[in-house]
């Protein structure tokens, strides 16, 4: 079998960004995304970039802070204070990875957590282990869209989550359990990884290590979501899956680029339309 089905981030992405708009449009006030940016990591900047674009596209208001390199940490809270105190700005994110003399936690843990669009802040990381309503990190949300695109029903599925990242792994397994999935959580230490991956019914992988996860590895039938972003050296971008050996076993997989990246700015939209209603 190798007629997988491609899951389109982008057309996925635009159809969530249309539904935003339309409720942006009925609201009194503008929503507000304050984007926080440290030091000239490029791909950072690049992120930045297409986020503000997207905002543009929703509707939304983007204000942005740019400190250099060397910003120390009092300069760096003092901006999320001053985000914090304005009501125009319903979400901040800070855009990780800081530079390495800053501690990126503190900074996480100062974000007013009804303003956390990225999920991270512990009231929000307690709500969603509790099912209870807060805001959820943006790349397991649009993760979770794109199974739902092949699969509504994921009741009893085995579910391997290969990374266990409290940005990506921790909550991606907490959203699939809440789908009533088995889930398994694989990583570095796991031992037998082939074996385990080989039982998913859904296979996502974040490790960051390209094409890590071979065609032999992937269960005939499964779901597979890469959410790996690799430059090899030849300038090209690949996933941690190896994307033409899956496509002979999967049911569906997400290319890279254009599977879970654009989704992931879609739910950074809509966590900020969330914190504003």
């Amino acid at each position: 079998m190798s007629d997988a089905i491609i899951i389109d981030g982008k057309k996925a992405a635009a159809d969530k960004r249309t539904e935003l708009k339309n409720i942006v449009d009925g609201l009194d006030k503008k929503p507000g995304l304050a984007v926080i940016l440290v030091g000239e990591d490029p791909a950072s900047h690049v992120y930045v970039r297409n986020k503000i674009r997207a905002c543009e596209k929703v509707g939304i208001q983007s204000f942005e802070a740019r400190l250099p390199e060397k910003a120390t940490q009092a300069e760096v809270a003092a901006e999320i204070q001053a985000f914090n105190d304005n009501p125009a700005i319903d979400g901040i994110l800070l855009q990780l990875p800081v530079p390495d003399h800053l501690d990126s936690d503190a900074l996480i843990h100062m974000i007013k957590p009804e303003k956390d669009v990225d999920g991270l802040t512990l009231p929000n990381i307690g709500a969603l282990v509790a099912e209870l309503d807060g805001l959820v990190p943006c790349t397991p949300q649009g993760s979770m869209h794109l199974i739902k695109t092949v699969e509504e029903n994921l009741s009893g599925k085995h579910a391997v989550v290969i990374g266990r990242s409290l940005l990506f792994g921790k909550p991606m397994a907490q959203l699939l359990l809440q789908e009533n999935c088995t889930v398994t959580t694989a990583h570095s230490r796991t031992q037998n990884i082939e074996e385990i991956c080989k039982q998913a019914d859904i296979l996502v992988a974040a490790v960051g290590r390209p094409k890590m996860v071979k065609g032999e590895w992937i269960k005939e039938g499964a779901i597979v979501i890469d959410v790996g972003i690799n430059r090899l050296d030849d300038g090209t971008l690949c996933g941690d899956v190896d994307y033409e050996e899956a496509l002979g076993k999967a049911k569906a997989i997400t290319p890279v680029p254009g599977g879970v990246g654009p989704m992931t700015i879609a739910y950074l939209l809509a966590n900020t339309v969330k914190a504003a209603q």
